[in-house]
C-alpha cells in the first residue's frame, strides 16, 4: 500500500469487530430450536429469532446520533457489555419470556457495536484510504458472519446449546478486552471557538439515504437466497451440492475484496455499481438455471460481485459523502439499508414462492436491477464527486 494504515489501533478495532459480530452470529442459527426447547410455539420462536434485528433497526437512528456526540470507545464498550449480558442470559435462561428480553438486550448491544465500530474505524483512516480500509473492515465482518454460525452449529451438535452460547460469551468478552486496548478513544470533533451550533436529532443522513436504498435492493436477492436456496434446489429437482454455496461465496468474496481493495480509493462509485449490476444479473441468471455445480459457482461469484462488493463500496461512499461530524449518522443510515434488505429479503422471497411458480423465483428478482440504476441515475452527481 502506498500509505501504511494498519497501525495498532486499527488492527485492534478490526479484531474487535470480528468478535462483536461473531457473538450474535454464534446464536442466530440456533435460536429458533433453542426457544422451542424452552416451550415456545413455532410462531413465538420466529418472533424471538427476529426480535434482535427489529430492535437494532428501530435503534439505529439513536445510535447514529449518539456516536456523533460521544466517545466511540465509551459506546463500543457499552455495546460490548450488552452483548456479554445477552450471551450470559442465553446460557442461564429457562423460559421464552426472558428469552424475549435477552434478544432485545442483544439488539441494543449489536446496534451500538455496528455503528460505533465502523465509524471509529473510518475516523482512524486517512481520508484517501477510507475505501480500502472499510473494505478490509467489511471483510472481517464477512468472516464473522461465515465462521461463527458454522462454529455455533458444530458446538451445538457435539455438546449442546449451552456450550455454543458459552462461545458467544467468550467472543463478547474478547471484544470488550480488545476495545480497552485502543489508545485513540474516538472523541467527537470539538466545535470551533465562538461557533454557536446546536445539533438536532436526525433519523437519517439525507445524503446517504440513496446509498441505503441501493444497498437494500442489492441485499434483497442475497438474503432471499440465504433463506430459500435449499428449498429452491429441492423444488427444481437439482442435484447441486447446495451446502457449499455460501462457503464458496465467502471464499470468492475474500478474493475479490483483497484483489480490488486499492481500487476502492480511486474508482468512482458509478463504475463499481455498473460492474456489480452486471455481476448480479449473471448471478440471478445462474440461479435460474441451477442445473449443476458449475452454475452454482457462477451464481456464488455473481452475488459476491454484486451484494458482497457493494456492501463495502456503499459503506465507504456513505462515510465520504456525509459531513465529518455526521459519520455516525451516516453509518446508521447505511446499516438501515442492510437491515431492511436482511428483513425484507426472506419476506419477499416467501411471497414470490407462494404466489408464482418456482421457476420464476429469480427472474422476478431481476426487477431490482433497473430500480437500482434509476436511484443511481437520480443521484449520480453526488455519489461520484467524492473521488
Amino acid at each position: 500500500m502506498k500509505k501504511h494504515i494498519y497501525n495498532r489501533n486499527i488492527v485492534l478495532i478490526l479484531a474487535a469487530s470480528f468478535f462483536y459480530l461473531s457473538s450474535p452470529m454464534l446464536i442466530n442459527p440456533l435460536i429458533t430450536g433453542f426457544s422451542k426447547s424452552l416451550g415456545s410455539s413455532t410462531l413465538l420462536a420466529g418472533v424471538i429469532a427476529g426480535l434482535m434485528n427489529i430492535a437494532s433497526l428501530i435503534l439505529r437512528p439513536i445510535a447514529g446520533n449518539l456516536v456523533d456526540r460521544y466517545s466511540k470507545y465509551l459506546l463500543s464498550s457499552l455495546g460490548g457489555f450488552f452483548l456479554i449480558i445477552a450471551s450470559v442470559g442465553y446460557v442461564i435462561v429457562t423460559n421464552p419470556a426472558w428469552l424475549l428480553v435477552i434478544r432485545v438486550i442483544n439488539g441494543i448491544g449489536y446496534v451500538l457495536c455496528t455503528v460505533c465500530m465502523a465509524t471509529w474505524m473510518a475516523n482512524l483512516l486517512p481520508r484517501e484510504r477510507v475505501g480500502s480500509g472499510m473494505g478490509i473492515y467489511g471483510l472481517m465482518n464477512a468472516l464473522g458472519m461465515a465462521l461463527a454460525p458454522a462454529l455455533g452449529i458444530f458446538l451445538y451438535k457435539h455438546f449442546g446449546y449451552r456450550y455454543a452460547f458459552m462461545a458467544s460469551v467468550i467472543s463478547s468478552i474478547l471484544m470488550v478486552v480488545l476495545v480497552q486496548l485502543v489508545t485513540d478513544h474516538g472523541h467527537p470533533l470539538k466545535k470551533a471557538t465562538g461557533v454557536k451550533h446546536q445539533k438536532k436529532f436526525r433519523i437519517v443522513q439525507p445524503q446517504v439515504l440513496p446509498i441505503a436504498m441501493i444497498l437494500m435492493l442489492f441485499a434483497l436477492p442475497y438474503f432471499s437466497t440465504q433463506a430459500y436456496i435449499v428449498s429452491y434446489v429441492t423444488s427444481i429437482h437439482s442435484k447441486v451440492a447446495v451446502g457449499s454455496f455460501f462457503p464458496i461465496y465467502a471464499i470468492l468474496l475474500l478474493v475479490l475484496r483483497m484483489s480490488l481493495k486499492d481500487l476502492f480509493d480511486s474508482v468512482v462509485f458509478g463504475k463499481f455499481l455498473y460492474a456489480s449490476l452486471g455481476s448480479t444479473l449473471i448471478g440471478l441468471l445462474a440461479l435460474t438455471h441451477l442445473s449443476n455445480n458449475f452454475m452454482m459457482f457462477i451464481a456464488a461469484l455473481g452475488l459476491a460481485g454484486g451484494y458482497g462488493l457493494m456492501f463495502s463500496i456503499c459503506q465507504a461512499t456513505s462515510l465520504l459523502i456525509a459531513p465529518h461530524n455526521e459519520q455516525g449518522l451516516a453509518n446508521s443510515t447505511f446499516y438501515i439499508g442492510m437491515d431492511l434488505g436482511m428483513s425484507l429479503g426472506p419476506i419477499i422471497g416467501g411471497l414470490i414462492k407462494s404466489a408464482i411458480p418456482t421457476a420464476w423465483f429469480y427472474p422476478v428478482m431481476l426487477v431490482t436491477i433497473p430500480i437500482i440504476w434509476l436511484i443511481y441515475f437520480m443521484n449520480k452527481k453526488s455519489l461520484n464527486h467524492v473521488f
